[in-house]
Formats: structure tokens, C-alpha cells, sequence
């Protein structure tokens, strides 16, 4: 029998070429092509007065230049905004090339093609532009003061304004027996994948066709953007995603200015192009995430029950605004967690800036929603002198109250209902992981050896699998391989693994008879791409159905040959039995044969066969209900977000000299469904874990007042190494299937990142004895916040005294 591979901790098959060196990323790519330079405005906000390429034009191997005023038709306009919402009161995109007007230091002014990059900087050194300086908006409180626009026809600097309400907030916090405000602060940060973007685009004139490769999250969508701007019948484009290394959000944006630049140089010029971005070029041009300043408003009884809360917060979305309002909707909503507040009000305003767009990343909202309800709780409980994990557990969803409707709308505009989940249960796990209730007794001892320890805990629900739909297409090839195809792109998380447990499984083959193909619009036309935790619940359950569309039809075809009832046959190791008759079987090879009845024998299936005579002389040998072949296409869309969720505990401890962090023991209980392989899915934690320290411990963005990028390179942004990142993460995993689709999975991507920076404010308090409101939080912030505390302390009177 073939072993069920679904739930096996299974290595992944795609790794073993990427070890060897045998990757094919983008810029492995196109080694003849001619390359692009892109000349990028050295200001924040800026007029363009004139651009001057004459003395570029006779440098060596130039090829062409091109500005704004080279673009024609769809070209010329701006860039699509991806996914409009009526909240947005001012929606700004930029051109592909700066036209009038740059609103960040960065943004493309003129590309430059030569026979290679090299030549092509030398050429873009010497492009003039003259620049008439305009004050830069830079930061929220800038934003909000308004004193300056970074868009003229934007009031405010606003993007959007959003407000949803579930009951009177206000009127229940006005009349709670306890209150309390918070000021909280994210800064921002960036993906940096350890691949840049890239694109390389080869025009065939004999066919007119235009082929892209593109570093991308999303093929089908840059393609659907290429036809558009390009003026091509969408059937005359294809997009192959190479291997990625790294996408994280920044590549699910498009298309990209050079996504549109690249093929059209191509197509004009009559020859292959290529662009990779430098280091510093995916700095200062791609997007970064994560700003908000929040103000919180609470009301709580006596058990630390919210009665009622008020979130106001304001988002910095950068120079403009091609994604929409995902981000801060997604705070916005998913804020609320594992909890049900009594009554509950939210209002953003979502404001431009003059710096680089701000667009998803990994979490992608969350980690802001978790900081601002993380950070409630734990005041809560201080104010209270109650236990942090006592006053969660009062705020709890119960499993018995699934499906939760929050009365809320989620980001793709259908209700915030919580498919399932057991909160009480993880926080036991949780609390068992870590050692939470010996944890008074740990840190006693260390305070006496006079060291600062800390404790923290933060909980969260992601919403995940979001639609609107995946496709995918299964294959069984004469060989009895099969070949899998789904339209979405890889960037590392293991999709040719778990999509071929899958189909293992359904089609009762072993794992090396199958192939699996992504990101290819050759292969499968329609996707919508790979963020937001949704590849395992969206083409992984489209799989599923259309490898199970192929089953019946093997199960069918095998019946007429076998002289049995479909009910009475069984597949396992590549063959179709009759169930209690040995012998009587026939191999999915020689299945795929009978269902494309051809003349020919090509090989020893064809042959095998022969020896089976199927279907009624009376009737054509394809029916005209049924097609040649054997193979199944279907799509999933879901009727709405499957809800994961997990929570994070964290030991620190901080040096009372240099007020270094340390993390002494990590732990992580997740419920990410029915586990594919949890293999992979502690692979995702880990490596989210990994870069959850590095957000909430390393790295920002630091941007000076003309709008100029402090640390645009891995010299000056800083990301933890080895030693820095916890080894030992502690990993305990609860499993309540999602009822929304086949297979009950849940999403596991951005698990290991969203808690992090509730969870280090968390511990890092504890251990300091004072709140920690504003993130990421270097060892210099904290030595300055103990400075701060100290003189405060310092400045009360002591009332012990009088209190005698």
C-alpha cells in the first residue's frame, strides 16, 4: 500500500538543487541580453524642469534612453492601483517614469539600455536633470500637520479614511469600572529578500509574442499588466517566474516600473533586456512597511473583561498608493485576535508621505494590530496586578462560540468570521512550553544574582487563504507520472513538496512520480498569486479537487477494463486493483492509454493495453460527454478567509550595564489546521521567528528630514545573524481543521513574525519594570529609556512616610 504522505514531516524535494548550486534565479538569466540603468531622483519632492541625455549619447554600447515623454498610449499613464476601496479618498499611483513631479528619493526618472550594465551606468552618469526642490513631508506627525502636501489634490496628505464600530465603544469605555490610554509606535522596516527584483523580456516579432521572466509573487498578474500597458492581446504574453530568493510582499506589487520598461525596450528595440536591481536600488525604490503611530482607548472590569475599545491609528503608506488599503485594514480588523470585546470602534487615516510606497510584508498589518492589543492586555494586567495570561484567558473566543462573527468587514470585503480554533487550549500548551508558572520563582533567582530577566507572551489570529480563487491541473502521464501545475509563484515555502503529498495521496502514487509546476502562465493561465498565507488553503485544496477529478475518471476507465464497479477498485503504488482479487489490476500507465485511444504503441504502456478491450462497439470510443486523456482541472474559492492562529512566549534578559537583549528560550504553539507537513510549517516558524527578531530588535528604517534614507545598505540596516536568532525554538502544534475547504488547512506563512514585537515589548517590560511603547527597540533605545525612567523615579517624592 502506499504510505499516506499528508501529515509526514517529508524533506523537501526542491532543495537538494539549491544546495548543489543548480538554482536558476533571475539574473542567472538572459547572459546575451542588453541591460537596463534606471536613473532615480536624488530628492524626496521635486519638479523636473528638463532632462538632458545629450552627452549620454555617444557613450559606448548605449542603445537607447527613454523618459516619460517616450511613453504612448496605456504606457503613459499611471500605474494601476491594484485593489481600490471606497475609503480611499485620494488614490495616487506613480508613472512608470517620473513624469512632472518625483515624491520620493529613488523613484525613475529616465532608464538607460546598453549592450551590458556596466555601460549602462557609465551612460546614466552623464543623463542631466534638472530639479526644482519642493519641501519633503516626511514621517506621520509631518503628514499630519500638513503643513506641506506631497500630492497637491490630496488635503491633508490623506490616502483614505476608515472607520467600522461593532457596538458603543465610547459609551461602554465613559461608564467602565477601569480605563486606561495608550500611546503606541511602530517604525518602519523593509523585506530585503536575499534576490532583488529583476526582469528579463524577449519580444519574437516572426510571432509577435512577448515572453517575460520576472521575480515575481504574482506571473498571471504581471502578465494581465504587461498586455495592458503593452497594448498586446493577453494571449500573446507569457510570464515564467524563475526560482525566487525571497519575496515576503515586496514582489506581490504590480507591475513594478521596470516590469512594463523591460518588455517595452524588448519589444522597440527587437532584442532580449534585462534589469536586476542593485542593493541600494531595492532600499530606496522598492517598499518597505509596518509605520503607524496608534492611540488606545479602553474600558475593563475588575477580571480585566474589555468592555469596550477605541483604537485610532495613522498609517504612513509612503509616496503612493498601489495596493489599496490591505495593510492597514488588516490592522485594523485582525487587531482584535483571540478576543471579543464588548464593544469595539476603529478609525485610520492611511497618509502619503514622501518616501518609498509602503506595501505588504510578511504579516503584512498584523504585527501592528498584535503590538497595539498585545500592548492593551499587558497594561491591563499591570493596572490590575493580575496575570497576563489570566487576563487573556478572560478575553478568549471560546472553541464553543466557532464560528465567531466579529461583526466586522475583513479586507476583501466579506465578514471577519473566525472559522474555527481553541484559544484556551493553546495557551496551556503555551504556558507548559515555557514554564510559565514556575517562571516567579526563576526570576526571584536571577533578580538576586542581579540580573534583568524578562517574560513575554503575545497571541494572535492571521487570516489566511484569502480569494478570490486558485486554480490547478493534474496530469497522468502514459509513463504513470503526473504532472501538476498551479498558476501561483514559489519563493521557498516548499510548494513542491507539500502540493506533491497531496496529490500522492489522492491519486495513491508515491512522491517521485510527481512533478510540480508553479508561477509558469504557460502551464496554468489563471492564478492571483502567493501572499498572505493562502498557497497551501488556495491551490493546495484546487489540487486536491482536480486530482480527484482525475481519480474518478482512472476509476471509471480501469472499471470498463477490469470488468468491475468503480466502487470495487482501489489505487495504491501507481495501480488500480479490484479490491480481494489479486491479480486483477492494471497500472495508471496503461489507465492513461485507455482514456486517449490512439493507434499507436510509443511505449510499454500502449502495449499493456492491448490486452484490454474497453468500451461498446456501438459507440464512438470517446463518448461525446467525456474528452481524451487523463487529467483534471478544478479551482477553489472559498466562501471566505480561513482564520490560523498561534501564540509566542519569550525569555529575555537585558544587561544592566549596555542594556544588550538576549533571548534565553523561545517557544510558539500554532493552529495552522490540518498539518501537510509539519516539516514545513516549522521551517515557515522558524524562519519567521528569524525575522520577527530582526524587526523587533535590529531593524528600521531611518530616514532624515530631506526625505533621504540613513541606511541603504547591509553596512547600516541591520538584520540579526546566527548568533543572534534564537537555535532551540520550542514548537508545539494544535490542529483544528478549517470546515471551509477539502482538506482543512489553515495558512502558516507569516506565523513566526506577526507576534514579535508585542511579544518583545512584553518581555523586555517585564524585565525593566516600566512599558516598552515604541518598536523595534535597540539596545541604545533602552539604555536611554532606563535613563528616562530613572530621573523620573528620581523626581517623585517619597510618600512612604505619610502613607505610614
Amino acid at each position: 500500500m502506499t504510505t499516506r504522505m499528508v501529515g509526514e514531516p517529508v524533506k523537501r524535494v526542491e532543495d537538494a538543487r539549491f544546495l548543489r548550486g543548480e538554482g536558476h534565479f533571475l539574473d542567472d538569466l538572459g547572459s546575451e541580453a542588453a541591460e537596463i540603468a534606471v536613473v532615480r531622483s536624488p530628492f524626496a519632492h521635486a519638479r523636473i524642469r528638463d532632462i538632458d541625455v545629450s552627452a549620454a549619447l555617444d557613450c559606448d554600447g548605449l542603445l537607447a534612453i527613454y523618459t516619460y515623454d517616450d511613453l504612448t498610449g496605456p504606457l503613459a499613464e499611471p500605474l494601476p492601483l491594484l485593489i481600490p476601496h471606497p475609503s480611499i479618498t485620494a488614490g495616487r499611483t506613480q508613472y512608470a517614469l517620473a513624469k512632472d513631479e518625483v515624491n520620493y528619493a529613488g523613484e525613475a526618472v529616465a532608464v538607460v539600455v546598453a549592450e551590458n550594465r556596466y555601460l549602462a551606468e557609465d551612460a546614466a552618469s552623464l543623463i542631466v536633470v534638472d530639479y526644482e526642490q519642493l519641501p519633503p513631508v516626511v514621517g506621520i506627525p509631518a503628514a499630519r500637520a500638513a503643513e506641506h502636501l506631497v500630492h497637491d489634490d490630496a488635503p491633508g496628505n490623506v490616502a483614505a479614511h476608515f472607520v467600522q464600530e461593532v457596538g458603543d465603544a465610547a459609551g461602554a469605555i465613559a461608564v467602565a469600572p477601569h480605563r486606561l490610554s495608550l500611546s503606541l509606535a511602530v517604525e518602519r522596516s523593509a523585506c530585503t529578500p536575499l534576490e532583488g527584483r529583476g526582469v528579463l523580456a524577449v519580444w519574437d516579432e516572426a510571432d509577435h509574442r512577448l515572453r517575460v521572466w520576472t521575480s515575481t509573487q504574482t506571473s498571471t498578474g504581471v502578465r494581465a499588466a504587461v498586455a495592458a500597458k503593452l497594448g498586446l492581446d493577453l494571449g500573446s504574453v507569457e510570464v515564467i517566474t524563475p526560482d525566487v530568493g525571497g519575496g515576503f510582499g515586496v514582489k506581490i506589487v504590480h507591475p513594478w516600473p521596470e516590469e512594463v520598461l523591460v518588455p517595452m525596450a524588448a519589444r522597440l528595440l527587437g532584442r532580449a533586456v534585462k534589469f536586476t536591481e542593485d542593493r541600494r536600488e531595492h532600499f530606496i525604490s522598492s517598499a518597505h512597511e509596518r509605520g503607524q503611530l496608534q492611540e488606545i482607548e479602553v474600558g475593563f472590569d475588575d477580571r480585566g473583561r474589555v468592555l469596550g475599545l477605541s483604537v485610532r491609528f495613522w498609517h504612513d503608506n509612503g509616496a503612493y498608493l498601489p495596493y489599496g488599503l490591505i495593510v492597514p485594514i488588516i490592522t485594523s480588523t485582525q487587531l482584535l485576535g483571540p478576543y471579543k470585546p464588548g464593544a469595539y470602534r476603529v478609525e485610520f487615516d492611511s497618509l502619503y508621505t514622501n518616501t518609498v510606497i509602503v506595501t505588504p510584508y510578511r504579516g503584512a498589518g498584523r504585527p501592528q494590530g498584535v503590538y497595539a492589543m498585545e500592548r492593551t492586555m499587558d497594561a491591563i494586567a499591570a493596572e490590575l496586578g493580575l496575570d497576563r495570561a489570566d487576563v487573556r484567558a478572560e478575553n478568549f473566543i471560546q472553541p464553543e462560540e466557532m464560528p465567531y462573527d466579529h461583526g466586522l468587514i475583513f479586507q476583501d470585503g466579506r465578514p471577519l468570521v473566525y472559522d474555527s480554533g481553541d484559544f484556551p487550549a493553546s495557551l496551556a500548551k503555551i504556558k507548559a512550553l515555557v514554564g510559565w508558572d514556575d517562571w516567579a520563582g526563576f526570576k526571584a533567582e536571577a533578580t538576586a544574582a542581579g540580573r534583568k530577566v524578562g517574560l513575554g507572551l503575545a497571541c494572535y489570529v492571521e487570516g489566511t487563504g484569502v480569494g478570490p480563487y486558485e486554480g490547478g491541473h493534474v496530469q497522468i502521464e502514459t509513463s504513470g507520472k503526473v504532472k501538476v501545475s498551479t498558476g501561483l509563484t514559489t519563493q521557498g515555502q516548499g510548494h513542491q513538496t507539500a502540493f506533491a503529498q497531496i496529490v500522492a495521496d489522492e491519486l495513491g502514487v508515491s512522491m517521485d512520480q510527481v512533478e510540480v509546476v508553479t508561477g509558469d502562465t504557460r502551464r496554468f493561465p489563471y492564478a492571483v498569486g502567493t501572499f498572505a498565507s493562502r498557497a497551501a488553503v488556495m491551490s493546495g485544496s484546487a489540487i486536491a479537487l482536480a486530482a480527484r477529478k482525475a481519480r474518478t475518471k482512472v476509476l471509471r476507465v480501469a472499471a470498463e477494463a477490469l470488468e468491475a464497479s468503480p466502487d470495487d477498485l482501489e489505487i495504491s503504488d501507481g495501480v488500480v486493483r479490484v479490491k480481494g482479487s489479486p491479480g486483477a489490476e492494471i497500472s495508471l500507465g496503461t489507465v492513461a492509454v485507455l482514456s486517449n485511444p490512439l493507434r499507436y504503441a510509443f511505449d510499454e504502456a500502449s502495449k499493456a493495453a492491448t490486452q484490454f478491450v474497453v468500451g461498446d462497439p456501438d459507440k464512438p470510443p470517446v463518448d461525446e460527454d467525456d474528452e481524451p486523456g487523463l487529467e483534471g482541472r478544478d479551482y477553489y474559492s472559498p466562501l471566505r478567509s480561513t482564520f490560523a492562529n498561534g501564540m509566542h512566549a519569550v525569555i529575555v534578559e537585558t544587561d544592566p550595564a549596555t542594556a544588550e537583549i538576549t533571548i534565553l528560550k523561545y517557544c510558539v504553539v500554532h493552529d495552522c489546521g490540518t498539518l501537510i507537513n509539519p516539516l514545513i510549517v516549522e521551517g515557515q516558524v522558524h524562519g519567521g521567528v528569524a525575522q520577527g527578531v530582526g524587526g523587533a530588535l535590529y531593524e528600521r528604517m531611518a530616514y532624515d528630514e530631506a526625505g533621504q534614507l540613513q541606511n541603504a545598505s547591509f553596512m547600516d540596516f541591520l538584520m540579526p545573524y546566527v548568533s543572534e536568532v534564537p537555535r532551540g525554538i520550542e514548537i508545539d502544534h494544535l490542529e483544528t481543521p478549517s470546515p471551509l475547504n477539502p482538506l482543512g488547512i489553515k495558512g502558516a506563512g507569516e506565523a513566526g513574525v506577526i507576534p514579535s514585537a508585542a511579544l518583545f515589548a512584553s518581555a523586555i517590560s517585564d524585565a525593566e519594570g516600566f512599558a516598552i511603547t515604541s518598536m523595534p527597540i535597540s539596545p541604545s533605545d533602552l539604555f536611554e529609556l532606563r535613563r528616562r525612567h530613572e530621573g523620573a523615579q528620581a523626581a517623585i517624592p517619597d510618600r512612604s512616610e505619610d502613607a505610614r
